[in-house]
């Protein structure tokens, strides 16, 4: 999912491997968000590769961009971020151009994940998670199958009350961009102020905004349909065998997450290391396996059980049809009339 609000927890760090009776100098430092690869990837790197490395967390988007531009990314040498701040670090000048000589294990990704928007041949990034924006919903709860994001944005008597919407800026104006039939990277200011009516007459029915604990509240029975990333509907299926995940008729955003590995970075041999480790599909599959979310690379997911894709449908939806959705990208100065347009949203009675 793309900008991740996940649970703020005190940075983890992982102690310098000593070899050979030497500390290393230097430490390769990932920023990711919080459980977002294996707990103990950073230790399983370590012993294959003989580098040290420490893991700093962030909480969004947002958090570590803001650290990344101020510091010119100084400090940091893989950073997970969704594309469209991706392609913003690129055009900064702050990413590194990939070798591709030196991540044998790109082979792994499907074809289509070298085919994204964002940055096609990825030259600067490489996609690690990816997946779509729909409707998750209790299917015992609810009398009929929703199919549009009308159903969430305008709901039937006995659903008003029992819904939430994603907060964060791109998700909640998608939502509303998607209604209208608009791009999702929409910036004409007539269309945002369309869409932003439409989604204050929205919160007059919502439960909540909320972008954590949404796949809970369905759970509980407290609502009945929210608008959910792909794999945090899993989350809720995994406790409730009622609860469905479907993209609407109009359609989603395709949301991509990536890895970055910065141009200031004083480690860069290690860098690629660490994101070629990644890529292997062992460890690429347990982001598949643990967070429930999409992975592009072939052999990881094609090393998933019947019985667990069964379980979690989502899962099944092909590289094809996932590239057929419109990617989400940097939309520049645009960004401000976003902000703005979702302040008055929120502050509207």
């Amino acid at each position: 999912m793309a900008d991740r609000l996940m649970t703020t927890r005190a940075l983890a760090t992982v102690a310098i491997m000593a070899i050979g009776g030497a500390v290393q100098a230097k430490n390769l430092v990932v920023s990711n968000w919080d459980g977002y690869m294996a707990p103990d990837a950073i230790e399983s790197y370590t012993a294959a590769t003989g580098n040290g490395a420490e893991l700093v967390l962030h909480a969004t988007n947002e958090e570590i961009m803001g650290k990344l531009i101020a510091s010119k990314g100084k400090g940091y040498d893989v950073v997970f971020v969704s594309s469209p701040f991706a392609e913003v670090l690129n055009n900064l000048g702050l990413a590194e151009t990939l070798d591709h000589a030196k991540l044998p294990n790109i082979a792994n990704l499907y074809p289509e994940a070298g085919a994204l928007k964002h940055d096609p041949g990825n030259s600067f990034s490489v996609p690690y998670a990816w997946g779509t924006t729909g409707l998750c919903y209790r299917s015992d709860k609810i009398a009929e199958t929703p199919d549009s994001w009308m159903d969430l944005l305008a709901p039937a008597a006995d659903v008003t009350g029992k819904t939430t919407m994603l907060a964060t800026d791109r998700w909640l104006l998608g939502a509303g961009f998607l209604a209208k039939g608009y791009s999702v990277n929409e910036t004409d200011e007539a269309k945002v102020a369309e869409v932003r009516d439409l989604l204050i007459d929205a919160k007059k029915t919502l439960l909540a905004y909320d972008d954590t604990t949404f796949y809970a509240k369905l759970v509980s029975g407290e609502a009945v349909l929210v608008h959910a990333w792909d794999g945090w509907c899993n989350y809720g299926i995994a406790e409730n065998g009622d609860i469905r995940y479907v993209i609407p008729k109009e359609g989603s955003d395709l949301w991509v997450d990536t890895m970055v590995i910065m141009k200031s970075s004083e480690n860069k041999d290690a860098a690629y290391a660490f994101v070629n480790f990644i890529l292997d599909p062992k460890n690429h599959g347990w982001a598949a396996e643990n967070i429930l979310y999409k992975v592009p690379n072939k052999p990881a997911m094609e090393g998933l059980s019947a019985d667990f894709l069964d379980s979690f449908p989502n899962m099944k939806i092909s590289p094809q049809e996932l590239i057929g959705y419109e990617q989400l990208r940097d939309v520049g100065e645009a960004q401000r009339l976003y902000s703005r347009t979702v302040s008055e949203i929120k502050a509207a009675q």
